[in-house]
């Protein structure tokens, strides 16, 4: 199974499940996709999570490698992805349970809501230290959350940060020890339940109109450029 998917009376759990890394491959984004659809079907506040000890690692290095088409069709598809993420009407929290990598860390930065878990986890961008020029997409959704002074440090120079220097980046917005990820998104979820669903979906798009727009050009642009990883 790519993802499962769990309804319960305040929120829609949705589970990323793929091998020890977590990879997000055309499958899980797929997954992704349908588990939002349900979540919207249903109208249900979406708490995403991975498996213990790891949200994500990024997308699957093997398509990645593959050829330049084929890390530029899996791009293409994780940022329209964040678009969905960061335009959906219903809130999403992210119950961060380990590492968070590349595109792990863009799922971060495509939330409403992170909760973090403490331990010896990294979390951050590390593109461009393994050999991709960070895609404009990419530069689009750190720049809107990133503090500003983490941004270069994040995007250009690849550090990588534990769960706590996160919450300072602004990966994360708070972090609880392990076992208590679940129960703090669950509470988290049963406060956003409560916010009015229209004024919520309205302002949020109101609030990152200008964002959501450049990110639509952005995805644009880096239709015209190759992405790939160079040695």
């Amino acid at each position: 199974i790519r993802d499962r998917y769990k309804s319960e009376e305040n929120y829609a759990l949705i589970t990323i499940v793929n091998g020890k890394a977590n990879a997000i491959s055309h499958e899980v984004i797929e997954g992704l996709n349908n588990s939002l659809d349900k979540a919207l079907e249903e109208d249900k506040v979406v708490v995403l999570t991975g498996q213990s000890g790891i949200f994500s690692a990024g997308f699957d290095l093997k398509i990645m490698t593959k050829s330049p088409e084929s890390a530029k069709e899996l791009v293409t598809k994780g940022s329209k992805l964040s678009l969905r993420m960061l335009s959906f009407p219903k809130p999403i929290i992210i119950a961060c349970s380990g590492h968070a990598i590349a595109k792990g860390g863009f799922l971060l930065l495509s939330a409403d809501y992170r909760i973090g878990v403490e331990g010896d986890f990294k979390i951050g961008l590390n593109e461009v230290m393994i050999g991709m020029t960070m895609h404009h997409a990419g530069i689009v959704i750190a720049r809107a959350k990133l503090a500003h002074t983490h941004f270069d440090r994040s995007v250009s120079n690849s550090e990588i940060y534990n769960p706590k220097e996160a919450v300072k980046a602004g990966f994360l917005d708070v972090i609880v020890p392990e076992n208590q990820l679940v129960t703090t998104a669950i509470k988290i979820a049963g406060m956003f339940s409560k916010l009015n669903k229209k004024a919520h979906a309205e302002t949020k798009l109101k609030v990152r109109k200008p964002h959501l727009i450049a990110l639509e050009k952005a995805i644009e642009q880096d239709l015209q450029e190759d992405i790939s990883i160079n040695s």
